[in-house]
């Protein structure tokens, strides 16, 4: 692990506004996520950690603040770029895999690959080559569908990790499992920070998936509390 910074903050804030009615859901939050670390955000319910995640991950504009992605100010660069970088240096997963059912595993996985323009071969090769590292060699034709859900979570996994980026963003990301599973994804997500030096920053209400990260943060009321 170095100290290389590949994600953060700076006083970050985000209003919605409804008519006249004005909620502010992030208050000014800073944080950086240096390669290779592992970070837990945990809080209540509307505390503000899925707001941030998204807006960490250029799926939201913030009200006011910087977002510096691998040296990039992410509301500085346009549409075209914005995408290309969070294509290239992010890589997401969710409580729900939000695979699509129409398509194969393979598919999946490798789409992010062919959105960069990588060829359908070389997708398909590398594709592969991850989902058999995840436990998933076998399962490479079929559909998500005909997956359990922990297998669909470890495609999820898989798909999070085809571009090689330099931080995943995960929003409970064993939220919609039982504890065995829960367990197996913790493990799979832990060898590979380790085996790929990718940082990890996830919004989590398990206790026990925290303790395995570098960090724990705590979100109250649109603010971190503690470092």
């Amino acid at each position: 692990m170095n100290n290389q910074t590949i994600l953060e903050c700076r006083n970050l804030r985000k209003t919605y506004s409804q008519g006249d009615l004005s909620v502010e859901v992030l208050k000014g939050v800073d944080l950086t996520i240096n390669s290779g670390q592992r970070v837990a955000i945990m809080g209540a319910s509307g505390s503000g950690k899925s707001t941030l995640l998204h807006l960490l991950g250029g799926l939201e504009k913030p009200t006011s603040g910087e977002i510096i992605l691998d040296n990039a100010d992410l509301h500085k660069i346009n549409a075209g770029k914005l995408s290309q970088l969070r294509n290239r240096s992010l890589g997401f997963i969710y409580q729900f895999h939000h695979l699509l059912g129409e398509f194969t595993i393979l598919e999946n996985v490798a789409m992010p690959l062919l959105i960069g323009k990588k060829s359908i071969k070389q997708a398909q090769h590398q594709a592969t080559e991850l989902l058999k590292r995840v436990g998933l060699g076998h399962r490479v034709r079929h559909k998500p569908g005909e997956l359990s859900g922990g297998e669909r979570q470890r495609a999820a996994v898989a798909r999070a990790l085809i571009n090689q980026p330099k931080c995943i963003l995960a929003d409970e990301p064993t939220g919609n499992l039982d504890s065995k599973t829960a367990e197996q994804i913790y493990q799979l997500m832990l060898e590979l920070n380790q085996e790929l030096n990718v940082s990890f920053l996830i919004v989590t209400h398990d206790a026990h998936m925290a303790e395995h990260m570098d960090y724990v943060l705590h979100m109250e009321d649109g603010l971190i509390v503690n470092h």
